[in-house]
């Protein structure tokens, strides 16, 4: 008979999850999460193949999070707008996995039920076809790319400073605009980049 098993794949997430948490996406390894659970590497095999099924369950946990129920009727723009944001929220928990949502998003049922309830608002708004492909595409991008600039490169890090503190006669607009930028919250940042973009889907 064969041995049964004993770890769920939601507990293999959550130990990938928290070696990523802690050691960094370069830090995930077959060998670290065994680690985690208290296993063998040998024996967690019984259970994944390999690394890229550990980062797809990876994905689907932290997804699971995001609440897809549609928001209440209303303009176009502030129903994608609440989507955007619960998904910004819930990734921003984990910075780190980032990444990996863009290369495992379509194996995740809760990634592709965020995107699914999108592009329901977007068709009730009269967006479809390649437009609607193009807003999608758009919306993910936006959502996952400002996320990661907040946590990775944050108007408020060092970089800012350091670019306000350049030679203001070779970078006059680089060196004004940093300046502009450290009195700009992470809240604003991404709302305004959102107001924006949902402008020109509009």
């Amino acid at each position: 008979m064969p041995r049964p098993r004993s770890h769920t794949p939601d507990q293999l997430a959550a130990a990938a999850l928290a070696v990523i948490d802690r050691d960094g996406l370069a830090g995930l390894s077959m060998r670290a999460v065994a680690t985690e659970l208290g296993t063998s590497p040998m024996a967690l095999y019984r259970y994944v193949p390999g690394r890229e099924e550990l980062e797809a369950l990876v994905v689907e946990l932290l997804l699971s999070a995001v609440d897809t129920t549609p928001p209440p009727p209303g303009p176009w723009p502030g129903r994608i707008t609440v989507l955007a944001r619960r998904l910004r929220d819930t990734m921003g928990a984990h910075p780190e996995v980032l990444p990996l949502s863009l290369t495992h998003r379509h194996r995740s049922p809760s990634g592709l039920r965020w995107s699914e309830t999108v592009l329901g608002v977007l068709t009730e708004a009269g967006i479809e076809a390649e437009a609607r492909v193009l807003a999608l595409r758009a919306l993910i991008s936006y959502v996952l790319g400002a996320t990661q600039l907040e946590h990775l490169g944050p108007l408020s890090g060092p970089g800012t400073t350091a670019i306000a503190d350049l030679p203001p006669d070779e970078f006059p607009y680089m060196t004004a605009t940093a300046r502009d930028a450290r009195t700009i919250t992470p809240d604003r940042e991404f709302e305004g980049g959102l107001e924006l973009l949902l402008r020109g889907l509009a």
